[in-house]
């Protein structure tokens, strides 16, 4: 199958209420938010840079002239600060008097005062926040030592404004990189998770919904190539998936076949039983005739009809759909297993049927199911070569367990598996392979279930569980 087929082809649903949209966005979102949480102390760093700036141009304003005492012409000191901004400049030499530089005008009071030195990455981000928000001074008088080394001081005062300025000019530079890389590296997740997680979804609902809508049609679909890639969770999904689409798929034409046969014969069962029903009066009539020979083969003939009307009935019964009704009535199970075992010990007046079952046990179930199940089980022991059968009950709870054990050679390795499968003979001759089918089925009306408990040469052993209904009787 073609990997690039119409249900794998890349669709970027970027909007709308979709898993691939809400990949891209949420994805874009987490970046956004880290970037953001890293963007706040790039932001302290920068305002302690543009300080430090602010410092070393202060620091240059003092000429050798200036240090050694020698002043400027106030016209020359007025066009530096100006131009650099500041209002006042006062440099503190050690054991000498401080040197101020100031413009013509006094410098409006101080909103802040600041030491550079003191200034930790944190308070500088908490600061800098403040001035993004607009809740920044107006003047600030920063203190900081020479960058020259020389153990001098300075105190600038300067207004805010520049500051504000530069600091708005960083967070929105940051901000529309950051919005940049949050959307091409959320693209690139997306493609990613689009790949490996939300086109194999798209695929494995894809399945489903066809195989809802029709499920006895082998679409065409990408579940194939989902299934066929290397070994991962949703490789291992989509083989499950595959594995019981086609299980159920052929189980409905399993089914679909049994039901056309049933149809079938339920329409020429009235038909058949007639036709039937006269080779078995003419049988009869036959077995009366005085030659052993007509004798002998009157027995055979009837022997052959009797099992050509148990095959047309139990075809006819096992087809009918639905589980088969159950009219529930107050059972002594001792007295059902005594009449079971009434019609098979002819069958082989050898065999010893051991009825263990408390004769006070009555449970509420439908006598002539429970009576046709044990009939089949005891009659296939028998058939089997078993020459005793065990049926006991064990009550826990709410539960009742009736085993029929035998003695018999057991069954053969190849039908365990499909034991209770339509049309599964024992290998016995003239099985039609639906007794043990019908009776789980029986059993299961009834709310419980028919198991192979253990089977082998010592003989084999059915359990059936009976639940303790509390329907009324």
């Amino acid at each position: 199958m073609n990997p690039l087929s119409r249900a794998t082809r890349p669709r970027f649903e970027l909007f709308g209420d979709t898993l691939s949209g809400r990949v891209l966005w949420l994805t874009v979102a987490i970046i956004l938010a880290i970037e953001l949480v890293v963007m706040l102390p790039g932001l302290g760093r920068e305002r302690q840079l543009w300080l430090w700036d602010r410092a070393t141009h202060a620091d240059l304003m003092f000429s050798p002239l200036e240090r050694a005492g020698v002043p400027l012409p106030p016209g020359v000191v007025e066009q530096m600060l100006s131009l650099s901004g500041i209002d006042q400049l006062v440099l503190q030499l050690p054991g000498q008097p401080p040197l101020v530089l100031r413009t013509s005008q006094e410098p409006p009071p101080l909103n802040s005062l600041v030491s550079l030195g003191q200034e930790t990455l944190w308070l500088s981000t908490w600061r800098a926040c403040l001035h993004l928000l607009g809740f920044g001074g107006t003047e600030m008088q920063l203190s900081a030592s020479s960058p020259t080394g020389d153990a001098a001081q300075l105190q600038i005062t300067f207004n805010e404004s520049p500051l504000d300025a530069d600091l708005r000019g960083y967070a929105r530079r940051t901000f529309t990189l950051t919005v940049i890389v949050a959307l091409i590296t959320g693209l690139l997740v997306f493609a990613l998770l689009d790949r490996m997680l939300v086109r194999p979804m798209r695929i494995i609902t894809t399945s489903i919904i066809n195989f809802r809508e029709d499920p006895e049609q082998e679409s065409e679909s990408d579940l194939a190539w989902l299934a066929a890639r290397p070994e991962d969770e949703i490789s291992g999904a989509a083989r499950e998936l595959k594995s019981m689409q086609d299980e159920m798929r052929a189980a409905l034409w399993r089914n679909a076949r049994l039901a056309a046969v049933g149809t079938a014969v339920a329409k020429i069962s009235h038909d058949l039983r007639n036709i039937l029903s006269s080779a078995l009066l003419v049988s009869d009539r036959l077995e009366g005739a005085s030659d052993p020979a007509i004798q002998r083969a009157a027995h055979t003939l009837v022997s052959a009809v009797e099992r050509a009307a148990q095959l047309v009935t139990r075809t006819v019964d096992f087809a009918r759909e639905g589980p088969p009704p159950v009219v529930r009535s107050a059972v002594p199970l001792f007295e059902v297993v005594e009449e079971a075992a009434l019609v098979v010990r002819p069958v082989d007046a050898a065999i010893a049927i051991r009825n263990e079952v408390p004769e006070a046990l009555v449970l509420p179930l439908d006598r002539a199911q429970i009576y046709r199940v044990l009939v089949n089980l005891m009659r296939n022991a028998a058939e089997a070569g078993a020459r005793t059968i065990d049926v006991t009950t064990e009550t826990k709870g709410g539960l009742t367990r009736m085993r029929v054990a035998d003695n018999g050679p057991g069954l053969p390795l190849r039908v365990q598996d499909r034991l209770f499968k339509p049309f599964t003979s024992s290998g016995r001759y003239g099985g039609t392979g639906l007794g043990l089918a019908i009776a789980r089925d029986l059993i299961r009306a009834h709310g419980g279930d028919l198991v192979l408990e253990e089977t082998g040469p010592r003989g084999t052993v059915f359990g059936m569980d009976l639940p303790v209904s509390d329907t009324p009787v």
